[in-house]
């Protein structure tokens, strides 16, 4: 039974365990590290300190399939609706600017329901807290170095992470790329930005009719939302989340400052945007340096094989596109190279 680590509990890998499983379920022994401490990745779901409030997605916000995905991913979308992770948006969005073809979808449990309903389906070993800082070739097997505990020993590697991580690990990784990948790679950028959770008391209601709002007229802020609204998820027991997400502009400006800097620059401009809001319990803010994939991997392959033996692939939506569609292309792509290299 062939030992393989996926190394990232995001949407990708937590597809890409799960197909594995549901393909090679005999043959394949599956581990899932991420350096965080909860699943999720761009997908993470916040809760918050007091349990009276809502928890707020402070990645992805929602999920749109345009027409042709909804038809190529039907299996994934109908799984999905079919077990209650995802639901139809009902919501109003103010200022949202999409094709007629598109459906949006909302996750009643949060964004990170949904890796965790693919994880749940993988049978992998799942292991958070695990930060891989190095990959070392040892004849047909990889040694896997992390920050903190003892190096092991897999069959196969995928990564998932962003790929400036990717290029920044130890060891051998960097020697066995081709020039083409290694420019390729170099190449790959991405969008930052800062999201900030607000978490209300049950007393709480918001009088503005829509459930998100695209802003206009602010450089600070692009982005608001009444996250329960949003999610269908409003309970009167519980009081409501709001998450602001701040403009690509705004991030990259103040990318380097610590967000405990910078948050009170954007709860500021919240204020002047909607200066009736009540004073909140808590605040959360988070700072995305790799938020959504401006320039992907030419062509979007899906994935990249670096070592057929033993196996090292790279994927995740730098290699296809930063969506929900893009992730689960993605974790197709290493599944074919997955059961090419483990299959006799």
């Amino acid at each position: 039974m062939s030992r393989v680590l996926i190394v990232g509990a995001g949407l990708t890998g937590s597809v890409c365990a799960c197909l594995l499983r549901r393909e090679l379920q005999n043959k394949v022994h599956i581990v899932v590290w991420d350096k965080a401490r909860g699943a999720g990745g761009r997908m993470s779901t916040t809760r918050p300190p007091d349990s009276s409030s809502h928890a707020a997605d402070l990645g992805a916000q929602y999920i749109t399939a345009t027409a042709a995905y909804a038809q190529s991913h039907h299996s994934f979308y109908s799984e999905l609706l079919s077990s209650g992770v995802l639901q139809p948006l009902r919501g109003l969005i103010e200022g949202l600017k999409q094709n007629n073809d598109c459906t949006n979808y909302v996750t009643p449990l949060g964004m990170s329901s949904v890796v965790k309903h693919f994880l749940s389906q993988s049978g992998a070993d799942l292991f958070y807290e695990r930060h891989v800082t190095g990959l070392f070739r040892r004849g047909a097997s990889w040694e896997v170095q992390r920050k903190a505990g003892e190096s092991e020993t897999f069959d196969a590697v995928v990564l998932t992470m962003p790929v400036p991580q990717i290029l920044q690990l130890q060891g051998d990784l960097g020697p066995l790329l081709s020039v083409q990948q290694k420019q390729q790679l170099d190449a790959v950028a991405y969008s930052s930005r800062f999201a900030v959770a607000l978490f209300f008391s049950p007393d709480v209601v918001f009088s503005f009719p829509w459930a998100a709002r695209y802003v206009t007229d602010s450089s600070c802020i692009r982005y608001i939302t009444v996250d329960s609204r949003k999610r269908n998820a409003d309970d009167p027991g519980r009081g409501p989340s709001l998450v602001v997400h701040t403009s690509v502009p705004f991030g990259l400006e103040h990318l380097e400052r610590d967000k405990e800097e910078v948050q009170p620059i954007i709860l500021q401009e919240l204020h002047k945007l909607l200066p009736s809001l009540p004073q909140p319990i808590s605040v959360r803010c988070q700072k995305w340096r790799y938020s959504q994939v401006l320039t992907s991997v030419p062509d979007c392959p899906g994935s990249m094989t670096v070592l057929e033996q033993p196996l090292l692939v790279c994927g995740g939506d730098a290699f296809s596109h930063s969506n929900f569609d893009g992730c689960v292309e993605s974790a197709l792509s290493m599944l074919s190279v997955l059961k090419a290299s483990l299959t006799p």
